[in-house]
């Protein structure tokens, strides 16, 4: 065979012959074990009679799609090894992220780079999940493969290079998690992490949710419909879905809990730590249409005497706020809300300018029991991005922002 590679379809079934050219039996599948090798196909399973046996790279001598040829005869039977990645059984067919095309897809068929040097190895190079693929599943077995190859070549291929993939890995007990970093998939941005995310099953979401940074599967989740927040906070340990909840803010905390029983959404509290754990808390004795079901406790306030140069000090110790934060809001010894703040105005201004100055007379604000049409109303007809939501003593309560309302709107 002039060609540099091999088909997973072409592997299978092919006759494996000893030292005197007899054949031994076919291959049933082959093995890469990452902790070994990331791509080398470090074992071949040949049937054998009755049992099936195991095959080391090191003990071929060449291959071809004529057959397998030996180098050493010393053979064993086949053991089920948990460090084994069976391309058969535990990749075909099986779905795997393609963090270049942002979604899911299954796999049809593997490609091997065929490489010769004293003797042949095979090392995964691809995983096929397009047509062409297809094609030579269907054909398999009934059609020789030299012909096979000739009739796909008007075919485009469809494939993703196997340092690209990410196996969704539905049982770590019987298949093993590739050795392949989370990197290139906890860098998606969250909303294209969501799509693929709301692909998968139930089983394969719980994977990826376990293994992922917390803060990336919180950004992750924020962007996921509410039903499928619910099914998968409830698959997870608590204290696993207590530490991805503590990275989300306050009021998608809160919301994300609202949709879960209660004896489960009292499971996370718990294991959440306690400041945090309190705020959602608070949160969620609102109820989901008011204002105060939809407003958020992270925002800045000063007291009213404060000045640009305060403002500015308090801003550098909340720079987790700083790409969402648009005002900042005034309040009185007893945390009344006096005022609020444009962010910019403390660009264009002296340190020592009190605050106070940039106070408008109109101060705008909800009640924390005002429902969400009337909140909507309000958005719509004094055109602010940032509404601040106060109690009955008019104490500053949190917060309620423009991405909030767009979210309501989408979901009715």
């Amino acid at each position: 065979m002039n060609e540099t590679y091999l088909y997973f379809t072409e592997l299978l079934g092919l006759p494996v012959y000893d030292l005197k050219g007899r054949r031994i039996g076919r291959v049933k599948d082959a093995a890469v074990v990452p902790l070994i090798h990331p791509a080398r196909v470090d074992r071949y399973l040949v049937s054998g009679g009755m049992t099936w046996l195991s095959l080391r790279y090191d003990q071929v001598a060449r291959i071809s799609l004529d057959g397998i040829h030996l180098s050493d005869e010393k053979l064993f039977p086949y053991h089920s090894d948990e460090y084994m990645l069976r391309i058969g059984r535990d990749l075909l067919d099986q779905q795997i992220i393609d963090v270049n095309g942002r979604k899911v897809v299954r796999v049809t068929d593997v490609s091997f780079d065929l490489q010769t040097n004293g003797r042949d190895t095979l090392s995964v190079l691809e995983v096929d999940v397009g047509i062409r693929s297809i094609v030579r599943r269907l054909l398999q077995g009934g059609v020789p493969p030299r012909w096979i190859r000739r009739m796909q070549r008007r075919i485009s291929p469809h494939s993703i290079r196997w340092e690209f993939c990410n196996i969704v890995e539905a049982d770590p007990q019987r298949r093993l998690h590739l050795n392949i970093s989370n990197d290139k998939l906890e860098r998606l941005h969250p909303a294209d992490l969501a799509d693929i995310v709301e692909e998968l099953g139930p089983d394969e979401r719980e994977a990826i949710f376990e293994t992922m940074d917390s803060q990336v599967a919180a950004e992750a989740l924020s962007e996921v419909d509410p039903k499928t927040q619910a099914r998968i906070l409830e698959s997870l340990e608590p204290e696993v879905a207590a530490d991805i909840i503590e990275e989300m803010s306050p009021d998608e905390a809160a919301d994300a809990l609202a949709e879960l029983g209660e004896g489960t959404s009292e499971e996370i509290l718990d294991e959440m730590e306690n400041a945090p754990g309190e705020e959602v808390r608070e949160l969620l004795e609102h109820d989901e249409d008011t204002a105060g079901g939809m407003m958020n406790t992270e925002y800045v306030a000063l007291p009213e005497d404060a000045t640009v140069e305060t403002a500015l000090a308090a801003l550098r110790g909340q720079e987790d706020l700083l790409e969402s934060l648009n005002v900042l809001f005034l309040v009185d010894t007893e945390g009344r809300l006096t005022g609020a703040v444009p962010l910019a105005r403390l660009f264009v201004s002296d340190m020592s300018t009190p605050l106070s100055t940039f106070v408008s007379d109109t101060l705008i604000y909800a009640r924390v029991d005002m429902k969400q049409d009337r909140l909507t109303e309000l958005f719509d007809k004094y055109n602010v991005l940032t509404l601040p939501i106060v109690d009955e003593q008019k104490r500053l309560a949190g917060v309620v922002t423009a991405d909030d309302i767009i979210s309501v709107l989408r979901h009715r």
